[in-house]
Order: structure tokens, then C-alpha cells, then sequence
């Protein structure tokens, strides 16, 4: 216990408690209590903001000096690299954005259970497209020239550069936001999934301003050379070839760095924490060796294809295979965490049913933005989902006496919630225009009779008084009178 710094007696004790627990969280990198202040100033009070704002700037200084550095020609000994120039940036970029936008949408859907933030994603993704590339593209450029032969000399010379450096340097600048966020928010990467979701973003997005470079570059060499092929049928042809046969190279390579910090991060033992991030940098870098080597060094066209169908394609078949493995995996662990707390009385029987089903999640969301209680809801699903994983790392061990005080702190938030979102998913959809015709006078649907009996259903109350019958012919008499 620390020193009060002021106040004594039950005040003084407990802002010395509060001290205490911010400390405990803090230690454990889990997130503290919301002051009470209005939200602007709580916005521009928090470090978090100040951050963010920065990593953006510097994400878009990145961007423009890559701009400078790709859009003009460059001189190079014996000729001239073409750049992207401005005439050929429009097609190029609307080509790498038919890869780019359902790549991003998968990787985000991918990383459901638990979802980062909306910042989380935009730093991760503005990284791999600016940061990442800049970086590579100057280190990649020295490395080329260096390891260039002038006159006679080797000729796969051209090729050890993008086969023995780039992979090593482009996953090293790229993985290079994924170790930040591991180390700044370690207590929001709780599955594979998150590490898979993170590292595709920032490998599609690489890919995306690598593949405008390559698609713009190859417009222009074609469009200023004599004798060459139509420019339009050419950015056509790199587009299948890039955009479509080997779209997933970065987003694969860079998923294996992501599942390793996050076998690392769920692991109490010090040699996995150390082991597993290296193992999937080099596994990425391997492979990404393995995928320019295969480009670069000359090998016939069909050569190259069998090497995509025996290595490639099964890649990303094992990929989406594991993904689908660790989202029953991911069900599971939410189920038997929450069942944890239903058995003690803390939560519902139904919560841990509900809420570890996804599609049940998308239901009920949808139902509670005609209901409006769509913020309510969202909110008391993802603190049901960060109390499950909060228990596993209790169990784990990888959290202390922080983690009683965070869970105090999720179930009275849940409690809260509650007056407002729901987690099970009602019969029917309660639309605004079903409500409408029903307040203009349209009798509502019968209600089932609490007897039950025969299923019957029936809009008036039972008895003699409440009865109507309907008329009869006096005349009527039973059969054989």
C-alpha cells in the first residue's frame, strides 16, 4: 500500500484504494476506469489521442515522400526506371483496388469474437501502405545497388536483391506495427485471430500501394517504348497476374508474424514469449523468399504456375482452414468461460449460448438497431466477450490481482447494460412499420391460449360473459328427432 497523499480517514482510504488499483491495471496493461468528465475533454486529456495523431502524421509524411520518390522517372546506369507518373495513378489505383477493398473486409471480419478499434485498424493499415513501404523501398534501392555487377558478370545478379533482401527487410518494416501494438495493447490481441486479422491488414495494404506502383510503372514503360504492347492490355495482364493469381503473397507472409506474437502474448512461458515471434518473422520471410525467387529468377511461365498450385494455393487453402479451426476454437473458449460465471449466479445461463455464436451476434445487433438499443447491445456483447477472454488469461496466468479488479469492474458494466441491450435473439425482427400498422388499428396477432391444450388461440376473455356466439337456425335439431 502507497503513501495517501491526501484526505485520512474513509475518504483517504479510499482514494488510496483507487491509487492501488489504477497501479494493478496499469502493471497488467489493462484498461483503467473512465473518469467522470465530459468526452471532449476526456479525448484531449488522454495520451492515447495525442499518439494516435502523431503515428497519422508521420503515416502521411511517409505516404508523400513515397509519392516523390515513385512518381517520377528515375536516371539509372545504362537507362532510365520508369516512374508512376500522374497520367497512369487513376487506372492503377482503381486495378489494386479491386484486390485491396475485400481483402481488408475479410481480415476485419475475421477479427470478430474480440475487435480492435476502429484507430487500431487505421494505424495498422496506414502503416503497411506508408511506413512499411518507404522504408523498404530505400533499403531495397541501397541493397540493389550494392549487390549490382557492372559489366559482364553474373546475370541472376538483378535478382539476388529481391530474393535475399527485400523479403527479409519488407516483413521487418511491416511486422514492425504489429510489435508495437503487441507491446502498447497486449491485452487486446487475445487470439490468433487478432494477430491473422492484424498482419493481413498491413500485408493487403502494402500490396495495394506496391501494386499501383508496379501496375502505373509498367503502363508508362510500355506506353513510351516503340514496338511495345498496348499499354491498356498490359496493366490488364499485370492485373491478373498480381491482383488475382498471387493477390494473397503479403497477407499471407505477414499473418505468420501475427500468429506467432499471438501464440507469444497467450503463452505464460518465457521461451514461447521469445521463440514464437522470431519463428513467425521467419517463416514469413522464408516464404516470401521462396514466392521472388520463384518470380525472379527466369523460370518458364509453367514452371511458375506449378509452383503456385504445389505451394501457393495450399498455403492459403491451410491458412483458411486454420482460421476456421481457431473461430470454433475462439467459441468454445467464450462458451466455457461464461459458463464459469453462470454457474457461480453471476450471469444468465443463456449468455454463454448466445453470445459465443457469431451469426446470433449479427442477429441480435440487427434486431436492436430497430429496436434502438443498437449501442446498448453492442456494447454489452463486446464486455461479455472481454470478461470470457479477461478469465482466460486468469486462468492462464497471465494477469494478477489487476484482472479480479477489471472483472469487478465488466460485471457491473454488464448489469448496467442490461436495462437497455439484450443478448438473446428475439422470434421476429420487431420492424418500424409492423409497429406503425399497429397503432393505426390492425388487430394484433392472436395470442396462444395459456390452457394450451389444443393449440387453440383465441382475442377475447372465456366465460359466459365474455363469449359471443354466433347465430343459429332455431329449426336445427340433432339427427333422428
Amino acid at each position: 500500500m502507497g503513501r495517501v497523499p491526501r484526505g485520512h480517514g474513509y475518504a483517504g482510504a479510499v482514494q488510496q484504494a483507487t491509487i492501488d488499483e489504477r497501479r494493478e491495471l496499469r502493471r497488467n496493461n489493462l484498461p483503467r476506469p473512465v473518469e467522470p468528465r465530459p468526452w471532449i475533454e476526456r479525448v484531449l486529456r488522454s495520451k492515447w489521442t495525442w499518439i494516435v495523431l502523431v503515428v497519422l502524421l508521420l503515416e502521411a509524411a511517409a505516404l508523400i515522400a513515397v509519392g516523390f520518390q515513385m512518381v517520377p522517372d528515375r536516371p539509372v546506369p545504362g537507362g532510365i526506371t520508369y516512374g508512376t507518373g500522374t497520367e497512369a495513378l487513376g487506372p492503377s489505383t482503381r486495378y489494386a483496388l479491386i484486390t485491396v477493398i475485400p481483402l481488408s473486409l475479410l481480415f476485419l471480419w475475421v477479427d470478430r469474437f474480440r475487435p480492435q478499434s476502429f484507430w487500431v485498424w487505421l494505424i495498422t493499415f496506414g502503416w503497411g501502405g506508408t511506413i512499411a513501404v518507404w522504408a523498404s523501398f530505400n533499403i531495397n534501392t541501397f541493397a540493389a545497388e550494392y549487390m549490382s555487377i557492372v559489366g559482364p558478370g553474373d546475370p541472376r545478379a538483378g535478382s539476388r536483391a529481391a530474393t535475399f533482401i527485400a523479403p527479409f527487410v519488407e516483413e521487418a518494416m511491416k511486422g514492425t506495427v504489429l510489435f508495437l501494438v503487441a507491446i502498447v495493447l497486449r491485452y487486446r490481441i487475445v487470439s490468433k485471430l487478432s494477430g491473422i486479422a492484424l498482419g493481413g491488414l498491413v500485408g493487403a495494404s502494402f500490396a495495394f500501394v506496391e501494386n499501383i506502383y508496379y501496375y502505373a510503372s509498367t503502363y508508362r514503360a510500355a506506353a513510351n517504348t516503340s514496338g511495345a504492347a498496348n499499354p491498356d492490355e498490359l496493366l490488364v495482364e499485370i492485373f491478373k497476374l498480381r491482383g488475382l493469381l498471387t493477390f494473397f503473397g503479403h497477407p499471407l507472409f505477414t499473418s505468420m508474424i501475427g500468429i506467432g506474437l499471438a501464440v507469444a502474448l497467450r503463452s505464460k512461458s518465457k521461451l514461447v514469449r521469445v521463440l514464437a515471434p522470431v519463428t513467425g518473422f521467419l517463416v514469413a520471410a522464408l516464404l516470401h523468399m521462396l514466392f521472388n525467387g520463384t518470380a525472379s529468377m527466369g523460370l518458364s511461365s509453367q514452371v511458375q504456375l506449378m509452383m503456385l498450385l504445389l505451394v501457393g494455393y495450399p498455403m492459403v487453402f491451410a491458412l483458411i482452414i486454420f482460421i476456421i479451426r481457431q473461430v470454433i476454437v475462439e467459441k468454445r473458449l467464450i462458451r466455457a468461460r461464461l459458463t464459469d460465471y453462470a454457474r457461480m449466479g453471476w450471469l444468465p445461463d443463456t449468455d454463454a449460448h448466445w453470445v459465443s455464436r457469431l451469426t446470433t451476434r449479427v442477429r441480435v445487433l440487427w434486431q436492436s438497431l430497430w429496436e434502438g438499443r443498437l449501442l446498448s447491445t453492442w456494447r454489452l456483447e463486446r464486455a461479455l466477450t472481454e470478461l470470457a477472454y479477461l478469465r482466460d488469461s486468469m486462468a492462464r496466468g497471465l494477469v494478477d490481482t489487476g484482472g479480479m479488479i477489471r472483472e469487478k469492474e465488466l460485471l457491473a458494466t454488464i448489469r448496467r447494460l442490461r436495462a437497455r441491450g439484450f443478448v438473446t435473439p428475439r422470434e421476429r425482427t420487431n420492424y418500424p412499420w409492423q409497429r406503425r400498422t399497429r397503432l393505426l388499428g390492425t388487430p394484433p396477432p392472436p395470442q396462444i391460449s395459456p390452457q394450451g391444450g389444443s393449440g387453440q388461440t383465441t382475442t377475447v376473455p372465456l366465460g359466459s360473459g365474455g363469449t359471443r356466439y354466433s347465430p343459429v337456425d332455431p329449426r336445427w335439431a340433432p339427427p333422428g328427432t
